[in-house]
């Protein structure tokens, strides 16, 4: 992601302690942040540490004549590409809510033209009462970006939603709302650059009406799709049969078994990208009955011979003509994670494995907990959407174009 900058406004909250991490994160993938700490989150964490972190002076006071002199509230609100709010509490959601501008974070958020995100924090209560959820939906009526609270226990013993999210998954929200124009404006890091993505299960047919297959939803590689996308790529979208609609930003071509899917993947090529999210089946019925397949009785049961299927991620890997730079492979595994996903990197000769458990709710699921497993090293990254997932593997597809020494390894792979 190229060099941004946010504004970050830190309410007084007992979880305002999550917004050094935030900055930190942020920083570690070039987004500066400049802070307004209000009042009420200087309780909580100190300018010292505030400024530290960040690099930038902290602003506090709306009357600060130097302040003022060198910057002024106007300038400090459309000094950055996004304001951030984090943690927003009820007082400062209500005062975006109904123009009111009687300190430094109100009086910003009323002079900014930039695009606003609340990071609401607050007791379960107060989140739910009518009051607040009227705010928050004047907020989302306005244009301003609302990311829903986390559910579990609060500081005040109680139980619900009101949770300011992790910070990784604020992170995450805001490199989504950083990212450049949808695919459809012809601009972005990606702009000119192909990304051939498989999605979904294949289904390999027994006969006229079974099949085998798995229990991917496609979801992962639907949103990885729109994220690079939203990054300028030219898209090409190869899935197997879903119950999603296909994103209007890609072109989909749909599959059903994993020979189609090998055949469609070949057909895109060239390309310069190359995600292997589906969980392609890895054997087929050595023959399709023709008929129904009938039950002879319970005592003699059913030999069926199966063969094994096109290793898709393997072929394209290994290819000396038309070989993407970037090829990307899924390794959805049970047990071992890890030691899985080294091996399988080495044996299927990709650039990069994403790697998750799939032993519990994932698999149809809406989160994600994955490893990025490179040549260079493991990138463990915490539990968040797939949406999460798809925003910052695409972030980490453009940036790979575009720094010199990670372009450097995928030149010398091909």
């Amino acid at each position: 992601m190229q060099s941004k900058r946010i504004l970050l406004i830190i309410g007084g909250g007992i979880a305002a302690y999550k917004s050094l991490e935030l900055i930190r994160l942020l920083a570690k993938e070039g987004v500066a942040a400049r802070c307004i700490l209000t009042k009420a989150g200087a309780e909580f964490v100190t300018p010292l540490s505030v400024a530290a972190l960040s690099g930038d002076k902290v602003f506090q006071d709306l009357f600060n004549l130097t302040d003022e002199a060198e910057m002024g509230h106007i300038e400090l609100s459309r000094s950055a590409d996004l304001v951030v709010v984090c943690p927003a509490t009820a007082d400062l959601i209500a005062k975006a809510a109904n123009g009111l501008a009687n300190d430094l974070a109100s009086t910003t958020l009323l002079a900014t033209d930039k695009p606003v995100l609340m990071v609401p924090a607050m007791n379960v209560r107060m989140w739910q009462h009518a009051a607040v959820q009227r705010n928050v939906a004047q907020l989302a009526a306005d244009g301003v970006h609302v990311l829903q609270p986390d559910v579990g226990p609060m500081a005040c013993g109680e139980f619900g939603p009101g949770r300011l999210p992790e910070p990784e998954r604020i992170a995450a929200e805001i490199r989504r709302l950083l990212l450049p124009p949808a695919a459809s404006a012809g601009k972005g890091p990606l702009a000119g650059f192909r990304a051939i993505v498989t999605a979904g299960p294949t289904r390999e047919p027994l006969d006229p009406v079974r099949y085998i297959s798995n229990h991917s939803s496609g979801k992962q590689g639907y949103a990885i799709a729109e994220a690079l996308a939203r990054l300028g790529a030219d898209v090409r979208l190869v899935t197997g049969p879903t119950g999603i609609a296909a994103p209007d930003t890609v072109t989909t071509l749909k599959v059903e078994t994993a020979i189609e899917m090998h055949d469609a993947v070949k057909a895109q090529l060239p390309a310069d990208i190359f995600v292997s999210v589906a969980a392609v089946a890895d054997w087929r019925p050595a023959t399709r009955a023709a008929t129904k397949l009938k039950l002879k009785g319970a005592q003699e049961g059913v030999a069926l011979q199966l063969v094994e299927n096109p290793d898709i991620l393997k072929r394209i890997a290994a290819k000396k003509k038309d070989r993407p730079r970037l090829v990307v492979g899924f390794a959805a595994e049970t047990n071992d994670v890890e030691a899985h996903a080294r091996a399988k990197l080495a044996r299927k000769g990709c650039d990069w494995i994403v790697a998750n458990d799939v032993s519990g709710d994932v698999m149809g699921g809406a989160d994600n907990e994955v490893l990025l497993v490179t040549r260079s090293g493991v990138d463990r990254w915490p539990r968040m959407s797939k949406a999460d997932v798809a925003t910052r593997l695409a972030a980490r597809i453009a940036d790979a174009f575009y720094d010199p020494e990670q372009s450097a390894i995928l030149d010398a792979a091909e």
